[in-house]
């Protein structure tokens, strides 16, 4: 057939026999091909659906983990808080002790050193009134000349150091007063 007598609207044999492939391979893959792909696009879709509620879950997950870090975190710091809190007011309590300790042995060294300071003053009037005694009593024998009995002599001494006592305790009770 010549190119110029051909219609192309009119169907000829070749375009049934091509027609029929058409819809041969067509109905093969609506049979075969189209299941198979529909079950692996499933699959598939199924996969990313799972996929995507396991990172929600692991989302969820992290937020109330992060949650309960912060909650522990928080509470750490609490708990810090507490103990400085206590070491300090310990540490006061020990330095207010401490203070009150060193007050306390204080004041007894200075009531320890008074009641040493007064003995020796007494240990002193009482030897400078002995020694006083005996030069009066060298004086009395110059001047009268004689020998005074050793009662005598115990008795002025006696006299002359009640005399200062009373002299020294008059005067620490005046310096004792003005404290």
């Amino acid at each position: 057939m010549p190119i110029g007598t051909s219609n192309f609207l009119i169907p000829n044999g070749t375009f049934v026999v091509v027609l029929i492939a058409f819809l041969l391979v067509l109905g093969f893959i609506g049979w075969k091909v189209v299941p198979y792909l529909n079950d692996v696009l499933t699959e598939r879709q199924e996969q990313i659906r799972s996929e995507l509620e396991a990172a929600d879950r692991a989302k969820a997950e992290a937020e109330v983990a992060d949650a309960e870090r912060r909650r522990e975190l928080e509470q750490a710091r609490a708990h810090a808080r507490d103990i400085v809190s206590q070491a300090t007011a310990t540490a006061e309590r020990i330095v207010a002790g401490a203070e009150a300790d060193a007050q306390q042995a204080a004041e007894r060294v200075a009531r320890s050193a008074e009641a040493e300071m007064a003995v020796a003053r007494q240990a002193a009037v009482e030897e400078v009134t002995a020694r006083v005694g005996e030069i009066v009593m060298d004086a009395v024998e110059r001047i009268v000349g004689r020998e005074v009995r050793v009662s005598d002599h115990q008795d002025l001494v006696d006299e002359a150091i009640a005399a200062v006592r009373d002299e020294t305790s008059g005067a620490a009770a005046l310096s004792g007063g003005g404290r």
